[in-house]
């Protein structure tokens, strides 16, 4: 998997990516990343690739030329094709579901804006696709970027020390993920729920899946319309329900 990301700080990108997983697969090879500074692709004689919006109103605007000869400069530097991907809060909510269909492309360009954005028609002529990290806005598309980079990464065939790494992770199976504890047991801040200590897998993996609904349950119930309950989650959530009193 290569990562082309357009961004005016390339320190801040090159930074993150040295360090835990996406550091190590970086060192295996099984990412490529690399930058692109659009003040390189300015006609301005100080490099400036920003100006005032035609629409008035405050902050400024990054420029269509600079950023589509960004992009045409990814383009031609490597003959395979790549998807083009603009951090934007107007963009379709980043999810899982998303984050595995990307993980199948061999290259992705991402487009890190800053200021009040980017000019439409980099959008209209050079990116396939917006994408967002949530409904809120962040000072620059960099951190949105390296999100969606480290999630791709993170489910990449041999990135994680097991295959199985991501199976139980949230919205794997549309659930949040159950609680985990470790070493010691028994502590001054409370105990490790006794069936983690039973040995009996069957049990264990009840508890997993009850624990799992009762999150999701409390925090994201939205993840629970439309979906198919089998017979034993329908089973635990009349327990939950029972218990808790939702």
């Amino acid at each position: 998997m290569r990562f082309d990301v357009v961004t005016l700080f390339p320190e801040i990108v090159s930074k993150i990516f040295s360090f835990g997983v996406t550091g190590r697969a970086l060192v295996k090879g099984l990412i490529e990343i690399k930058t692109w500074n659009p003040r390189n692709y300015s006609n301005n004689a100080t490099n400036r690739v920003d100006d005032k919006p035609y629409s008035g109103g405050p902050g400024m605007v990054m420029q269509v030329e600079p950023l589509m000869k960004a992009i045409k400069a990814i383009k031609d530097d490597v003959s395979s094709q790549t998807h083009v991907i603009y951090m934007s809060a107007q963009g379709k909510s980043l999810n899982q579901q998303k984050i595995k269909e990307l993980s199948i492309l061999p290259r992705i360009t991402i487009i890190s804006g800053r200021y009040e954005g980017i000019d439409q028609r980099v959008i209209d002529r050079g990116i396939d696709e917006e994408i967002s990290i949530g409904d809120f806005i962040a000072s620059g598309g960099e951190l949105p970027a390296m999100i969606l980079m480290d999630s791709v990464t993170r489910v990449l065939e041999g990135v994680l020390g097991h295959d199985d790494s991501t199976a139980e992770e949230s919205f794997e199976n549309g659930l949040l993920e159950y609680p985990h504890y470790t070493r010691p047991n028994k502590s001054k801040y409370g105990e490790v729920p006794s069936v983690l200590l039973s040995g009996n897998s069957k049990d264990i993996e009840r508890w997993k899946l009850k624990m799992s609904l009762a999150k999701t349950l409390l925090v994201r119930p939205d993840l629970l319309k439309g979906r198919l309950f089998s017979s034993l989650e329908k089973e635990l959530l009349n327990e939950i329900k029972d218990e808790e009193k939702y």
